[in-house]
């Protein structure tokens, strides 16, 4: 894979995160309810980027259609306040997303200077290309930001077969000095009982206490920092008290495998399980990740984390991931 080609492979992943969208059943809620039978509920085919508040313009004259006649307005009382923060319309939306980009850019690079430095025209641009989900105008006016996240080069050496790529890696490991990205990261995690493969099989989520959130940023150390070592940053206390086998052999693997494509493809399904449980084996001993999603996406694990932060992240430039962790239940005796 040339150097092209991998960039290519990057903003392909970047048009398939910003063309998105995450269907939406919106109910109105039993103490609004005025009609029998209660209202059908709003279909909505929202954007991935999006923002709940900014739908309103489009449930509410479908909730007002159902009202008695004579009634002309939708009520909405007992705004649960002790959950959501109250939203006054697109401004105080607006300024929500540039303040989590101050944020991102204060991890980032220490400070957000040029978060503050923006002018009115480039800050309103790069809003509007949220709104209307407008890839290249947003990457025009991000990139004046400086906000890449560093190492991604690393990945371009794991995805190249030649021998002068591979003879980079060997070299950069060597001499190269460690290089250190500060990653924005905002992690739900949700823990269940049940053994699942797919997030459709879980229980529907009824309570926003059994969902935890972290707001952390991850450093990425070493030139080949995966999604893996990632999760284990995030989430020490579901790992064993030992280091990684799959972190600390990673680069030398992915040296043997360049080096012989053809004893890699023709490993047999005992050598991927092998590889499978001395990663399932620094787990906690009570505890199992099932499902990790960025961008409605499962990912591989040995992806570098850096190039999942420059290709996945959100608009204001953190990265959002879920994790499903298994819980297994104590032996009551």
């Amino acid at each position: 894979m040339t150097m092209d080609e991998y960039k290519a492979a990057g903003n392909e992943a970047q048009q398939y995160v910003w063309a998105g969208a995450i269907p939406l059943q919106i109910h109105l809620h039993d103490s609004e309810v005025t009609t029998l039978p209660p209202p059908s509920p709003a279909l909505i085919l929202a954007s991935r980027f999006g923002y709940l508040p900014l739908l309103v313009p489009q449930i509410k004259p479908f909730f007002s259609s159902l009202l008695p006649p004579g009634v002309d307005t939708v009520h909405f009382r007992g705004y649960p306040g002790n959950l959501l923060i109250p939203c006054e319309g697109e401004e105080s939306v607006k300024w929500n997303f540039i303040n989590a980009l101050k944020e991102a850019a204060y991890i980032i690079n220490g400070n957000c200077k040029n978060i503050m430095n923006m002018s009115q025209s480039d800050q309103a641009e790069l809003w509007l290309s949220v709104l209307k989900g407008r890839m290249e105008v947003y990457h025009g006016v991000s990139s004046k930001l400086k906000l890449e996240v560093a190492g991604d080069e690393f990945s371009f050496k794991l995805n190249s077969s030649s021998s002068k790529a591979l003879q980079g890696i060997n070299d950069s490991n060597a001499t190269a000095p460690t290089r250190t990205g500060r990653i924005p990261v905002r992690l739900y995690l949700r823990s269940i009982v049940e053994d699942i493969d797919h997030l459709e099989d879980s229980h529907i989520v009824d309570n926003w206490d059994k969902i935890s959130y972290i707001n952390h940023p991850v450093e990425a150390n070493g030139n080949c920092f995966t999604l893996y070592d990632a999760v284990k940053a995030l989430l020490p206390e579901l790992f064993a008290d030992k280091s990684s086998i799959y972190a600390n052999q990673r680069v030398e693997e992915v040296g043997e495998e360049l080096r012989s494509e053809e004893a890699s493809s023709s490993a047999g399904p005992e050598d991927t399980a092998e590889i499978s449980s001395e990663r399932a084996g620094s787990l906690s001993d009570n505890a199992e990740i099932k499902l990790v999603r960025i961008q409605g996406i499962e990912p591989k694990m040995e992806i570098p984390f850096a190039w999942i932060a420059n290709n996945l992240m959100n608009p204001e430039h953190y990265l959002h991931i879920c994790v499903y962790i298994k819980i297994r239940e104590p032996i009551n005796i």
